[in-house]
């Protein structure tokens, strides 16, 4: 039998902690800190997981799904990003057992809450920044609210969320923050906008 064992959280420090941008049009801000859960599964183990967090995981391509304190990305065919506002200690620790006293054994839960770096972009440029260095079809019909799609900004690979007309969070890996950041700054100041 596995052993399961829970290890006490050690949380990383933001690297855009402090970060404010403002243009014509867009509020460029960090997003506040969350705990996220990379989780892997079955199609047959979905409903059982999505019972236990207390909300049906989407099950189509670019969609998300949202309840009471979380929200879940798809990713890919068996691949959701499991997002909750509560980034505290034991945060990580009560989802992954929320997932596993599911009874499903086909799953996986990993805590990736220190691997991704979340920024939120908000204003009716949004779209327009995010576009000048992502290939994705940003107009509304083609990506509308509650979308999610894995692409690219800049060469930087990105998870990009569409929350509302005009907000969009955008997860990269940590390493890559500055390098996103300085981009969107920057994509602020094109003409275009």
């Amino acid at each position: 039998m596995v052993e399961v064992r829970h290890l006490p959280a050690i949380r990383a420090l933001s690297p855009l902690d402090g970060h404010y941008h403002g243009a014509a049009g867009l509020a460029l801000t960090p997003a506040p800190a969350r705990t996220l859960i990379s989780l892997h599964l079955s199609e047959s183990a979905a409903g059982p997981v999505g019972a236990a967090l207390g909300l049906a995981l989407p099950n189509r391509p670019k969609t998300s799904a949202e309840g009471e304190g979380l929200a879940v990305l798809w990713l890919g065919p068996d691949d959701l990003l499991l997002l909750a506002e509560e980034a505290g200690d034991a945060a990580p620790a009560e989802l992954v057992a929320r997932i596993e006293a599911s009874g499903s054994a086909e799953q996986s839960a990993v805590d990736v809450s220190d691997r991704f770096v979340a920024i939120a972009l908000d204003g009716w440029a949004a779209e327009a920044v995010l576009a000048s260095g992502c290939p994705q079809d940003l107009r509304l019909p083609a990506f509308p609210v509650g979308a999610v799609s894995r692409s690219v900004l800049a060469r930087a690979e990105i998870v990009l969320w569409r929350r509302s007309e005009t907000r969009f969070e955008l997860f990269c890996g940590r390493s890559f923050a500055d390098y996103v950041w300085d981009y969107l700054v920057e994509a602020t100041r094109a003409p275009a906008l």
